[in-house]
């Protein structure tokens, strides 16, 4: 098999799994399963430079490399449905703790 597209099978798995972690809100286990998506899309780069394709694929694992492709993007939209509301509370409750910190500095504290 083409080592390009053993990396996508590969990355197809981890983009699975990705999936089942964002769904069970397991930030953690997304977090090093995005480390190990991050180290195979580097070595993608190295084998494939500049998007320049590896000689050697015939039809049908042209065909396999497109069809992975496509499943890990819809992996990917569907990990952002679930980690952008997530996000968006942290950044809320984040910027609400600088903006709490701010008034502190700037008033004093409100309490005794």
């Amino acid at each position: 098999m083409n080592a390009t597209l053993k990396a996508f099978e590969e990355m197809a798995q981890i983009s699975t799994k990705m999936v089942a972690a964002a769904v069970a809100n397991d930030w953690d286990g997304l977090t090093q399963l995005e480390k190990s998506m991050l180290e195979l899309r580097k070595g993608i780069a190295i084998l494939e430079p500049a998007g320049a394709q590896l000689p050697g694929l015939d039809a049908a694992e042209q065909q396999r490399k497109a069809e992975l492709i496509t499943r890990i993007l819809e992996d990917a939209e569907v990990v952002r449905t679930h980690v952008d509301p997530w996000m968006a509370s942290t950044r809320k409750l984040l910027s609400d703790g600088a903006r709490d910190r701010a008034v502190r500095n700037a008033y004093g504290a409100l309490g005794p």
